[in-house]
């Protein structure tokens, strides 16, 4: 009689955890799908009462709008370049770091490791200033650069890449070496694509960081037509003829577009990476 309650008592346990993850599911894409609605709806819908979630006619013009509005075309391109550059940096100089500390020994090494995760306890906000005065001496500032170099390391980024990269055998190392291999080939062509869960995950991190930011565009970009897109979407929704909102619903639609494909071509390696990376040892 047990026997035959246990299987139902598992369906009826699978069946509450399929009903809670939709309607999570439901919760978390209702914003994103009344963003994309309402990017095609005519202005005077979108803040209807009731709303109206279908539109009716559908219409491009906020889409066409937003192309010839200020410079969005050429923000989309800072952000693209801004970035790449910032990932491609962060990635280079922080796995390099991190192979330093996970498979090279030398004096002071976890100590030196330890003073850098401390750092992690200052905020952010403390070092602004610090860094826009150094970025304003070296002539850095309303440039591509002054974006990039600041993020191009990061302690949570070495941290992680070091804690997947001790997992690889020293091993593989010393066969390398034995082979005649340099230090960097090393690096290049055994660490790299052993690291690559870590790897992914570490360049999704990195990019949406990037894409998004806003308070250190803000700061730092004096010329219009190089705002990144949050910038210019702030300066879209405070313009002056008020708030637009299709015009910003819009250009968030393709705001979200770069990081969901990223993100799509990563997937495989960022479940990966989050499921090995600071578990193994």
């Amino acid at each position: 009689m047990n026997e035959e309650k246990a299987p139902r008592r598992n369906r009826l346990g699978q069946t509450v955890i399929y009903v809670l993850a939709s309607l999570c599911l439901i919760v978390t894409m209702a914003p994103f799908v009344w963003m994309f609605l309402s990017s095609v709806k005519p202005e005077a819908d979108i803040l209807r009462m009731p709303p109206v979630w279908l539109p009716w006619p559908f219409t491009g013009e906020h889409y066409a709008n937003l192309l010839y509005k200020g410079h969005f075309a050429r923000n989309l391109l800072n952000s693209v370049i801004v970035a790449v550059s910032a990932t491609a940096a962060a990635l280079l100089v922080n796995s390099m770091a991190a192979f330093a500390f996970a498979k090279y020994r030398f004096p002071l090494r976890d100590r030196l490791f330890n003073l850098l995760l401390a750092t992690m306890m200052i905020p952010g906000q403390v070092t602004m200033m610090p860094v826009f005065i150094l970025l304003k001496e070296l002539g850095l500032l309303n440039s591509y650069a002054g974006l990039v170099l600041p993020g191009a390391a990061s302690v949570f980024a070495i941290f992680l890449l070091r804690q997947y990269m001790m997992s690889i055998p020293d091993s593989l190392i010393e066969a390398a070496r034995i082979d005649g291999c340099s230090e960097f080939r090393i690096f290049w062509k055994i660490m790299i694509p052993l690291s690559m869960p870590a790897i992914a995950t570490l360049t999704i991190f990195t990019f949406m960081g990037a894409w998004n930011e806003f308070l250190w565009a803000l700061i730092i970009m004096l010329d219009e037509s190089k705002y990144t897109l949050p910038v210019a979407l702030a300066a879209i929704s405070g313009g002056e003829h008020g708030m637009e909102w299709g015009l910003l619903m819009a250009g968030s639609v393709v705001t979200i577009i770069p990081v969901l494909i990223v993100f799509l071509a990563m997937q495989r390696h960022y479940i990966e990476g989050i499921a090995i990376t600071g578990v193994k040892e």
